[in-house]
């Protein structure tokens, strides 16, 4: 019989923890009885360094419920990070591992489908959100603009899919030979293979709490994705450059021209703007090109992108 584990990331969690854990055992023991999942499945929960009680909160549910497991990380390492902590724990004792976020707003109820493809014989299943009718115009927008430009890159990436997938026994161990420290899980998990399938599912608002993703980290994820999985953005400057220096060499024709033809006048204005417009493409295309230096240097440097301080789980009635 198929062992499953959930692996949730926690960050400042204590609101919304009860009862995310209260459904997912739900979910377990329902899943149990009519035996589509072992009695050795476990809900994994990860905390990201958490500044409130999320830890002693997972503590507590790990003695209660032989169910909770609880993985802490010895500082916060960010949710791609705590992901993989979790994913990389949880291999070690399962068949597959489902990601979903602690907030609620992944279905839970859509994981019977999960368990059905991945007995099917599928390695990898993606949540992929059905529709983004419930967000924001702003939220909608800039999300389906970002899938769509890191295609336009590239990029494999599946669409309206965040981080609520299955992944077998074999694709886990496949991920453990990615090494980099620059961490997107969602371009990464395409490139693994495996044969694959998809399930669609509506996303809620969030239960309680607040979102650990503002428009500041979000913009961060984004660029961290574009400039992880394609080398396009330095192609574009390499292009911009050359555009750039053919307009300067048609603008010194026209100038020599006018000037022999005694029609040249000094123009204040047209100055000015061709050096600020030189001058912002210029310190664009460093800032694109430091970006990329910038991750060579924290990937050269091969730190571990996490560590395990404390780990709880019930195995034969045991607690490691």
């Amino acid at each position: 019989m198929t062992t499953v584990y959930f692996v949730i990331p926690c960050y400042n969690e204590e609101e919304v923890l009860p009862e995310t854990v209260k459904r997912l055992t739900d979910k377990l023991e329902k899943l149990i009885h009519v035996g589509k999942v072992s009695t050795d499945s476990r809900m994994l929960f990860v905390d990201d360094g958490s500044k409130d009680k999320t830890w002693s909160l997972i503590e507590g549910f790990s003695s209660e419920n032989r169910y909770a497991a609880g993985l802490k990380l010895s500082r916060n390492r960010g949710h791609q990070n705590a992901l993989l902590a979790g994913l990389m724990t949880a291999r070690k004792y399962c068949d597959c591992a489902i990601s979903l976020d602690a907030d609620l707003q992944d279905d839970i109820n859509v994981i019977d489908q999960f368990i059905d493809k991945y007995n099917d014989g599928c390695e990898i299943v993606y949540g992929v959100r059905s529709s983004r009718e419930k967000d924001s115009a702003f939220k909608r927008g800039t999300a389906q603009g970002y899938y769509k430009f890191m295609k336009m890159l590239g990029v494999e990436i599946v669409y309206n899919h965040a981080d609520y997938r299955l992944m077998g026994s074999r694709a886990l161990e496949a991920l453990s030979e990615y090494k980099e420290v620059n961490l997107f899980l969602r371009g990464i998990v395409p490139l693994i293979g495996f044969r694959s399938d998809y399930v669609y599912y509506e996303r809620s608002e969030r239960f309680a709490g607040e979102s650990k993703y503002p428009l500041k980290k979000m913009i961060k994820f984004a660029v961290d994705g574009i400039t992880s999985f394609s080398v396009k953005p330095l192609k574009i400057i390499f292009n911009i450059g050359i555009i750039v220096c053919l307009l300067s060499i048609i603008f010194f024709i026209y100038a020599i021209v006018s000037f022999a033809a005694g029609s040249s006048a000094a123009g204040w204005a047209s100055t000015i703007c061709s050096i600020w417009f030189l001058g912002g493409v210029q310190m664009l295309c460093i800032g694109i090109v430091g970006t990329y230096v910038g991750k060579i240097y924290s990937e050269v440097k091969r730190r571990p992108r996490f560590t395990v301080e404390k780990l709880l789980i019930h195995q034969d009635s045991e607690t490691e």
